[in-house]
């Protein structure tokens, strides 16, 4: 019998609800499978330990992935204070415990400290590369290699819970953020030390968890209901201005040409012959160049 995976062109969106436990690429083969899609990317990491939003591209889609990767984040996240671990979460080996004496307005002042921009030291378990290889699988051989401090922005740092030697924040902040790092730099700042129990991504850019679904709940569904779930490929573009061609700009935007547009300066999404046309960059001089283009149905 040939159990062979017949696959299918599917362009769309889909937000996925990822558990915990599983790594962002094993999600997206999992729904990849649900749908039978042919070809489809995720717009970033979330660690095996994170549950939470993860947007899945299919088809066309998978030319704006880039862009939400580029997106704010918004996270609720776990911390447990006076014990600090190799990878500064719940999932390493513990290098230090240390007595908890702070109280709530202690907790506030160091969290105004890490507010705004800020400069942050990726962490050793990371999929950021040394000479082509992940700093992960160094950090797995014991392994630290020196790494330079990042320029990042903190957006919102909001206390949600304090109990005696954990607490609950809600993070949104800038593309590059680790919130792992986050939590090692506040528990230092506390002198006691802190690492991350719990993370979930509950927003990308304009994109929310609750208007997401889980892989068990699309597991169940029927192939029509399933689809349902689809979002189109410019729902990764809702945050830039629209721009619609006549048939002829269209034409020549489909092939790779600028086209005539009063567009204000910057990135935009470009609309023609009844469908979208890719993403376009308007120069501020009546010009539009194309950027990522969808090849024709």
């Amino acid at each position: 019998m040939n159990t062979r995976k017949s696959w299918r062109p599917v362009d769309g969106v889909l937000l996925l609800d990822k558990p915990t436990g599983m790594t962002s690429n094993a999600a997206l083969q999992a729904a990849r499978r649900l749908f039978s899609a042919a070809k489809g990317g995720h717009t970033g990491t979330l660690d095996p330990l994170a549950s939470g939003l993860l947007p899945l591209c299919f088809g066309a889609a998978t030319k704006f992935a880039v862009d939400l990767l580029a997106a704010d984040k918004t996270y609720e996240a776990d911390l447990l204070f006076g014990i600090t671990t190799d990878t500064g979460d719940a999932d390493g080996s513990v290098l230090e415990r240390r007595p908890v004496a702070f109280g709530a307005s202690d907790l506030e002042r160091a969290l105004a400290r890490l507010r705004g921009p800020i400069r942050q030291i990726p962490p050793m378990y990371s999929a950021l590369k040394r000479d082509g290889k992940p700093l992960y699988e160094l950090a797995r051989q014991g392994i630290e290699v020196e790494r330079e401090a990042r320029a990042v922005t903190v957006h919102e740092l909001r206390l949600l819970d304090f109990t005696g030697d954990r607490c609950r924040l809600r993070v949104a902040c800038s593309k590059g953020t680790y919130i792992r790092s986050l939590a090692e730099d506040l528990g230092r700042s506390l002198d006691c030390g802190a690492h991350l129990t719990a993370l979930r991504r509950v927003a990308v850019g304009a994109l929310a968890v609750a208007q997401a679904v889980t892989l068990d709940d699309l597991a169940a569904l029927s192939e029509a209901a399933r689809e349902a779930w689809l979002l189109p490929p410019d729902a990764l573009l809702q945050s830039l201005p629209a721009v619609t061609l006549d048939e002829q700009s269209a034409a020549r935007f489909t092939h790779g040409n600028p086209v005539a547009s009063v567009a204000a300066p910057g990135k935009c999404r470009v609309y023609g012959l009844g469908r979208l046309l890719g993403l376009g960059e308007a120069d501020g001089q009546g010009r539009v160049q194309p950027r990522r283009v969808i090849a024709s149905p």
